[in-house]
């Protein structure tokens, strides 16, 4: 499985779509070489890396009804909806061990996208050279605008990844993969529409014209990545897995049922193809 990539995307609480398709992926010992991932398919691909075949459910299901995981309470106390702390330090180091070991040893190559505050372009931090700062790094990639704070690391202003490079394939191909597994956890026939960048968050975000300018055009950029996607397919370059239907659980979800079915269909949906995905790699 030389030269073949695993790209996913993010998308919030939707990424437990992508949860259920990399829980099959290691039960048939699918591995790729190389894996990419912004906010919620980064997230989701660490613990891929690692190993750990039912920490992505954990983490993201079991956890959710927590109040420092995602509440009101944490806006008020803190500006933000998702509890940062509490997900990318207590479930890691404390409730849901995160197996660094594991993690660092794999020769797996892992990459984490992040949105440049400052210039608007996306950055790429792979595990070969930042693999101790993959919790700050996968913090800053799953920081959502208005609802979670910047975060500052290498003296640099980092956001959600997804804003800049929603679906990173061009950083995969960049890297050497001619071949790639695309995780969608949008269903086929989503396109993006403009959404409007208001006058407050224009003022939040003064000090970053870059962000801004990325916020304006990310459908733009989504909707072309996907136009590409779907003439690379033809093509037999790319391998696309994503929702049969359209979604009912949106970016910001508590509700554990949906998010158990969105998980389970995840893992039905990879599970329907699986015969054609081990063709594709081979």
């Amino acid at each position: 499985m030389d030269n073949i990539g695993l790209v996913l995307e993010g998308g919030g609480s939707r990424g437990v779509y992508t949860g259920g398709v990399l829980q099959y992926l290691m039960e048939q010992e699918l591995y790729l070489p190389y894996v990419i991932g912004v906010s919620a398919g980064a997230c989701n691909g660490s613990s891929y890396v690692a190993r750990q075949i039912e920490r992505n459910k954990k983490v993201t299901i079991d956890y959710v009804s927590h109040p420092n995981y995602l509440s009101f309470r944490n806006w008020v106390k803190k500006r933000e909806l998702f509890g940062m702390d509490f997900i990318f330090d207590t479930l890691p180091n404390e409730l849901v061990p995160f197996d660094f070991e594991t993690f660092k040893d794999t020769t797996q190559e892992f990459v984490v996208g992040v949105t440049d505050c400052v210039t608007g372009e996306p950055l790429f931090y792979p595990k070969s050279t930042h693999a101790d700062d993959m919790l700050t790094l996968l913090r800053a990639s799953s920081s959502l605008p208005m609802v979670a704070p910047v975060v500052e690391f290498d003296h640099l202003s980092l956001m959600d990844g997804g804003i800049a490079a929603p679906i990173p394939i061009q950083q995969s191909i960049k890297d050497g993969n001619k071949k790639n597994v695309v995780v969608l956890t949008r269903n086929r026939g989503y396109y993006k529409k403009p959404q409007s960048v208001n006058w407050y968050i224009k003022r939040k975000y003064r000090e970053y014209p870059g962000l801004l300018r990325a916020m304006e055009k990310r459908h733009t950029d989504y909707n072309d990545t996907l136009t590409y996607l779907f003439e690379e397919e033809k093509k037999g370059n790319v391998f696309i897995i994503a929702p049969a239907e359209k979604l009912t659980v949106g970016r910001i979800e508590k509700n554990q049922a949906k998010l158990t079915d969105l998980y389970q269909k995840g893992y039905q949906d990879v599970k329907k193809v699986g015969e054609q995905l081990k063709e594709f790699l081979q």
